[in-house]
């Protein structure tokens, strides 16, 4: 780790009218300045205006408010530099390079001090509350948070809207004037959701200038704290934030000294910058885990896609009122569809480690599923339904060369699931596991409150923390989205916390979603999307599920290279892999961890395009998606080394693909490729392209 640091402290009077800092590189400046007592602050980038003066604050329900008032007391300006090293990433070296200013802010009627910390790097800014305690401010209760974030303009925006319990929507693209009209459009069903009026949205934020700039709001180091949304005064365009309620409506319980989490406002005039930014890791504290050496990537399959089609069952029998170590199950009758049984369980362990995968995880082997939701007692993590024998089939994995990935849904009855936590994990730990998936879906059981609320938050991280001592990666789907925290704890390995796959087997994905969540949902962490469905007729898998994917075969193989994740699954059933089974190598031979990533091309909505050389060896793998239109490629391999042939495995569409009428139409080729290889491909709207690019010896 390389480090350079340059403090300077300098005290101003209380007259002191405003403050500006610099990125490393000059293109970025801060000013903040305290305006008739209220603190304000403004960005730019190029010298082009991108944040107005804007509002800083906090509503308290219990002391005064943190909202005005105010003079500027002192400002303390550095700079750091250092170069870090993942666990596992996007790249084996990472540089966090910013300037800093902290500027002390008093209220001197009250007679307490804040500090306002920013952080600014080449791409962006991120910026805290730091409340140290006083006699008259400690263990404070917060109303909400008001810091705005001023536009210039009415920009193009990329949306989901506002919701305290879901983000699993389609992203809708409009100007922010367009929001309040059609939010209600974009709110399609889901298990658990709670609007926030409208016009509102959620971070992360993407919205694009009509010179060109590209912004996105999220935040960064989420602990302990409701997560932010946006709300929208569409006569100003000022976005404000928004904090997540707990029953209540209350936003949060903070114990002073205490800071909040990030807000961060990401610029850039190329948008292959924002895909390569790291500021939301950089902003994250250190990894806290003394020994990582058991965290690893995984690749993985799964007993899952027959039940998200409804071609099988979670439940061993039919739905009915069970009593967790009450009901005898051997005494039930089976649904005789149930999919977590000793037979289908081996199946998919042989196909799984014929092809050398690294896991595979297992859903509906637990008791509890006839009758799971919204109960004090609702699913036993430690007791499997009579047809699945953990140990043997563990067991039997381990003779094949691969794991059984836990699964733990807890329909967000999080009393149920805190009780045996512990009790759970040891299970999963002694049995031989170290990847747990686990699922939060339905409302939030027994006291109420939302999946983004502070408690929730601290719920979340808190299974991270009891895994780590266990020795066990989380996986965690329909939990908060991502900030960050796996800089931190490395073993939040992936998140679901957008829309994923799944909904392929249901009202399906538009095309252009997988051209958005890099730009998006992605910046706080990676996500378990779960593709490679390569069997686009639904029906296929389940007669009487009419759904069809919109997406190409190819598309379905450059999502392991565009959407970055260390935990990356085979989504697909075993049948339509050896029905497919040449499109099937590049899935057996694309790697989930990598020393280096360079993004070719970008534009959200449209088509991302990504070279990634894979950890600890000279194979490369490129990957392109496209949105709602075709892509015409023109790429150089110049990132190769210029000594060496390579030889370039090429999985492209067909000539007459379709990602809605012909998705499995696709040619593969192989040919010898150098550094100064151009190479000219075609991605049809919803399809793509995937390369494996190997050194010829």
């Amino acid at each position: 780790m390389r480090k350079n640091i340059l403090l300077t402290l300098l005290v101003f009077p209380f007259l002191l009218a405003a403050e500006e800092i610099t990125s490393p590189d000059g293109n970025m400046l801060l000013k903040f300045h305290v305006d008739n007592g209220v603190l304000k602050y403004e960005l730019l980038y190029k010298n082009r205006q991108v944040v107005l003066p804007s509002s800083l604050g906090l509503e308290l329900i219990n002391w005064p408010s943190l909202m005005e008032g105010f003079r500027m007391e002192r400002v303390q300006k550095s700079s750091f530099d250092e170069t870090w090293q993942p666990v596992w990433g996007e790249n084996k070296d990472i540089r966090n390079h910013y300037n800093e200013m902290a500027v002390t802010v008093s209220q001197p009627a009250l007679k307490r001090h804040i500090i306002i910390r920013f952080r600014v790097y080449d791409e962006g800014i991120g910026f805290r509350y730091e409340l140290p305690r006083h006699d008259n401010l400690d263990n404070v209760i917060i109303k909400e948070e008001h810091t705005e974030f001023a536009m210039t303009a009415d920009h193009t925006a990329y949306w989901i809207p506002g919701d305290y319990d879901t983000d699993e929507y389609e992203y809708t693209i409009s100007r922010l004037s367009e929001i309040r009209s059609l939010e209600d459009k974009a709110r399609t069903e889901n298990a658990s959701q709670s609007a926030i009026p409208a016009p509102s949205t959620q971070t992360s934020l993407l919205m694009k200038t009509d010179d060109g700039l590209y912004i996105n709001i999220h935040e960064a180091a989420l602990i302990d704290y409701s997560a932010m949304h946006l709300t929208l005064d569409d006569r100003r365009m000022v976005l404000k934030s928004i904090l997540t309620p707990d029953s209540k409506g209350r936003k949060g319980f903070i114990r002073c000294p205490y800071t909040t989490p990030w807000r961060t406002v990401m610029v850039v005039d190329d948008a292959r910058k924002m895909l390569a930014s790291n500021l939301i890791l950089n902003l994250n504290e250190p990894c806290k885990l003394e020994d990582t050496s058991w965290i690893h990537p995984v690749k993985y399959m799964g007993v899952w896609w027959e039940m998200m089609t409804g071609a099988a069952t979670w439940n061993y029998a039919d739905y009915q009122a069970i009593r967790l170590g009450e009901t005898d199950y051997t005494k039930l009758k089976p649904t005789g569809r149930h999919a977590a049984n000793n037979d289908n369980v081996r199946r998919y362990i042989d196909f799984a480690a014929r092809h050398g995968f690294d896991q595979l995880l297992v859903e509906g082997w637990n008791q509890g599923w006839e009758d799971l939701w919204q109960k004090y007692h609702n699913f036993s993590f430690t007791q499997s339904y009579p047809d699945f024998d953990v140990k043997a089939l563990q067991a039997y994995a381990n003779e094949k060369g691969i794991k059984l990935m836990m699964h733990h849904e807890t329909s967000s009855s999080i009393i149920n699931y805190e009780r045996q936590l512990q009790e759970a994990y040891k299970f999963a730990h002694d049995n031989g596991y170290d990847v747990i998936k686990s699922g939060y879906v339905g409302n939030i059981f027994p006291y109420g409150g939302h999946h983004y609320d502070q408690w929730m938050n601290n719920h979340y991280l808190y299974c991270v923390t009891e895994a780590a001592k266990y020795r066990l990666m989380i996986n965690a789907h329909e939990a908060v989205r991502p900030t960050g925290l796996c800089r931190t704890y490395p073993n939040l390995i992936g998140n679901e916390s957008a829309r994923g796959t799944e909904f392929q087997a249901m009202s399906g994905c538009e095309p252009k979603h997988v051209c958005i969540l890099p730009f998006t949902r992605l910046q706080g962490g990676p996500m378990d999307y779960t593709p490679g469905i390569l069997e686009a007729d639904i029906s296929k898998v389940n007669p009487n599920n009419p759904a069809h994917m919109k997406a190409t075969i190819c598309n379905q193989l450059a999502l392991y290279v565009t959407m970055y994740s260390p935990l990356q699954m085979a989504a697909d059933v075993p049948e339509s892999y050896e029905r497919y089974a040449d499109a099937f190598q590049f899935i057996k031979d694309v790697a989930v961890d990598w020393d280096k990533s360079i993004y070719l091309e970008a534009e959200p909505a449209a088509y991302i395009t990504v070279a990634r050389q894979a950890k600890g060896s000279d194979d490369w793998f490129i990957g392109c998606v496209a949105g709602e239109q075709p892509h015409h490629s023109d790429i150089t391999l110049s990132f190769l080394d210029k000594n060496r042939r390579y030889t370039a495995t090429i999985y492209s569409d067909g000539k007459d693909a379709n990602c809605l009428t012909n998705n499995a139409s696709y040619d593969i080729r192989t040919t010898t490729v150098t550094s100064k290889t151009r190479l000219k491909l075609k991605a049809v709207a919803g399809g793509g392209y995937a390369i494996r690019i190997t050194p010829k010896n």
